[in-house]
């Protein structure tokens, strides 16, 4: 399971030189790409037809081609097309928009629920539906990457999840704000202390996703990465058995023992 890759090399991590999106590894993502694509389009136009009318009013109304200008101050026609056009072009916005929010926050039926809580300067997750057992996820120090762990965003406890299942994320933070955003997934959310916010994504290729707290929430905001691991079935079923007995809640005050030293080994990755 530890092999698993990226699906390729624009999804699930940036890559250097990218000026686009991350690539998309959910359904929620993949409409986002075509909203971008749509809006990318529009605003080609209308810089365009911009573009096309000042060459024109250049040309034609220069003071050499047009020694006598017109003392027109209004015109029905101009008017209207300049109010009614860019009317229409938000409604044709608006609507998409509308339709990928829906998307969004609408949750469908989950199979499968993981609790976030975002702390300074790490994450916990809770597997409800499968033993309720709790772990906690803090950045792998440079020191300590293995090869192929990107740096600033590996993580020692890495969420793992089933490929083509719908997973719902319910967000909250002891803490501060914080933001939890997984790029290739399309999910960006407030984690607020007090708040029980709510999500989901359906990951449609294995590998390894990552994502950062996207709110400042401190000094070492940079350095809570997120890190999923999507997997087949079987591979998931295995996993929850070893999570178990790994994380089992006998051992929580162990556990946070362990992770005390929370600032000593982000300030060790810088």
């Amino acid at each position: 399971m530890s092999g698993v890759l990226p699906a390729s090399a624009d999804t699930g991590q940036p890559s250097p030189w990218q000026i686009n999106l991350q690539g998309a590894a959910s359904p929620v993502m993949e409409s986002i790409h075509s909203f971008h694509a749509f809006l990318l389009a529009i605003i080609v136009a209308v810089v365009l037809l911009v573009l096309v009318l000042l060459i024109v009013v250049m040309v034609k109304f220069n003071e050499k081609a047009n020694p006598v200008p017109s003392r027109t101050t209004h015109h029905t026609l101009i008017e209207v097309v300049w109010t009614v056009v860019p009317v229409l072009i938000l409604v044709a916005i608006a609507i998409p928009s509308f339709r990928l929010l829906f998307l969004q926050l609408d949750l469908p039926k989950a199979d499968l629920t993981v609790k976030v809580t975002g702390h300074q300067w790490y994450w916990s997750y809770e597997y409800p539906d499968n033993g309720a057992f709790t772990f906690d996820s803090l950045m792998v120090a440079d020191a300590d990457l293995q090869p192929g762990q990107p740096r600033l965003l590996a993580v020692d406890n890495e969420v793992v999840v089933p490929v083509n299942k719908i997973v719902r994320i319910q967000v909250t933070a002891a803490d501060v704000i914080h933001s939890f955003a997984l790029p290739s997934f399309g999910v960006k959310i407030d984690a607020l202390p007090g708040r029980l916010n709510e999500s989901w994504f359906q990951a449609t290729k294995e590998g390894v996703y990552y994502g950062q707290c996207s709110e400042l929430c401190g000094k070492d905001h940079a350095f809570m990465p997120i890190a999923i691991r999507v997997v087949s079935e079987a591979d998931f079923a295995g996993w929850v058995a070893e999570a178990k007995q790994k994380f089992a809640t006998a051992d929580e005050p162990a556990r946070f023992a362990q992770n005390e030293p929370v600032a000593g080994a982000v300030a060790a990755a810088r």
